[in-house]
């Protein structure tokens, strides 16, 4: 048994993987209960955070040594959703790779709204994506996504969803105000630049991890 603090660029995905765990198996451990509380949704930590750690439970498997056995290799992935834009239109219906370190290419098309959505490697941290005829080429980190109450959170999404902040930086500054213009402009909200409850509640059912 151990204490965690979690770290930029944790998720409890990654973090189970480096203890061999589902990460069901520390979420849910009645010793997390504090935890899981203060974060309920589970797609959404952030550095400080402290997790118990349980013990691996071994199981046994029994079955005659004269016959095969296939064993199968768990593991775990995750969402990665973006929102493609070029001069303010959606990328629509383009054709996509996704090219990860030890990993076959991942291809596919955008949606109708210039979304990409696919699985990738939970612990995948740094991807290229190559979009469109003309193959414009995107180095996306995908190591991490904070709360959605910090200004890092909100900087995050916006630039997931195609609303250009630039480097998240966790400053509210007049970039990150024009970013949430243009989002609150998108989806019909009142247009102050003002991060609040209501832009930040429908920011998070647009950003489909954490419906």
């Amino acid at each position: 048994m151990a204490t965690y603090t979690v770290r930029q660029g944790d998720c409890l995905s990654s973090i189970g993987k480096k203890f061999g765990l589902k990460w069901q198996a520390i979420y849910d451990h009645p010793d997390n209960a504090d935890f899981k509380q203060k974060r309920p949704n589970p797609n959404i930590i952030y550095p400080g955070d402290e997790l118990f750690i349980p013990d691996i439970e071994e199981k046994v498997e029994t079955g005659a040594p004269e016959n095969r056995h296939r064993f199968r290799v768990w593991e775990q992935t995750a969402k990665l959703r973006l929102r493609l834009q070029m001069n303010g239109y959606p990328r629509k219906n383009e054709p996509f790779k996704l090219e990860i370190a030890n990993t076959e290419p991942i291809e596919g098309m955008t949606d109708g709204d210039g979304m990409l959505e696919t699985t990738i490697p939970v612990n995948t941290k740094k991807a290229k994506l190559i979009v469109g005829k003309s193959s414009d080429e995107f180095m996306l980190n995908t190591s991490h996504l904070d709360p959605i109450d910090e200004i890092s959170g909100i900087q995050a999404r916006l630039n997931n969803l195609g609303f250009d902040r630039g480097p998240v930086d966790d400053k509210f500054g007049p970039i990150t105000k024009r970013a949430v213009k243009a989002f609150q402009r998108k989806f019909e909200l009142t247009v102050d630049g003002n991060p609040g409850p209501i832009t930040q509640k429908k920011l998070k059912r647009i950003y489909s991890t954490e419906e």
